[in-house]
């Protein structure tokens, strides 16, 4: 009977020990997993200080009439669903996006064994800057380009129109959130 005591009692201090170890192992990675949370961030604007941002109506270059409203508008819908910046009017707002559409163009994609479009594919090219309140730049692109592709027999021009300016916002928010 002692010796089976013995034995009982053997086991459940490696059972014990097994336990306390894994305690501390799961303690322990709970405390890097939490510390490396505490210091990192995916938002990008938290070290660049800023917390509002201004979206003008940019300026067109190119021929193609309403882009510079439809791109400006899209630009801010992205602001606004990202919702790391508040979009503010100018006088009040941390810093300004200044935007100029360089370039709209629609052109044949892909084609069949007639040599008949099957898709097109809108491309815009925009330049973008990015400017603090107090004048200082924090980032400039010259040209930006993005590309909407529809097809010839379904769809209309402003299916790929759109599907370029979604993506070409979606592009200038992430440069502005995420670049800092």
């Amino acid at each position: 009977m002692r010796i089976a005591r013995n034995q009982l009692t053997a086991k459940l201090f490696k059972i014990l020990v097994i336990v306390r170890t894994k305690l501390l192992i799961l303690a322990v990675t709970v405390a890097v997993v939490v510390s490396g949370c505490g210091v990192y961030s995916f938002s990008g604007s938290m070290g660049s200080g800023i917390k509002s941002i201004a979206v003008p109506v940019f300026e067109n270059k190119s021929l193609e009439y309403g882009i510079s409203d439809e791109l400006t508008s899209g630009v801010i819908d992205r602001f606004v669903t990202d919702n790391t910046l508040k979009v503010l009017p100018r006088s009040k707002a941390d810093a300004v996006l200044e935007g100029l559409v360089n370039r709209y163009e629609r052109v044949a994609y892909t084609f069949d064994e007639n040599d008949q479009v099957q898709e097109y594919k809108v491309n815009i090219s925009v330049s973008v800057k990015l400017i603090r309140s107090d004048g200082s730049s924090m980032w400039e692109e010259q040209a930006m380009i993005a590309y909407g592709i529809y097809k010839a027999d379904e769809e209309a021009e402003e299916d790929g129109k759109t599907r370029a300016i979604e993506k070409i916002a979606e592009d200038i928010v992430n440069k502005t959130i995420r670049d800092w």
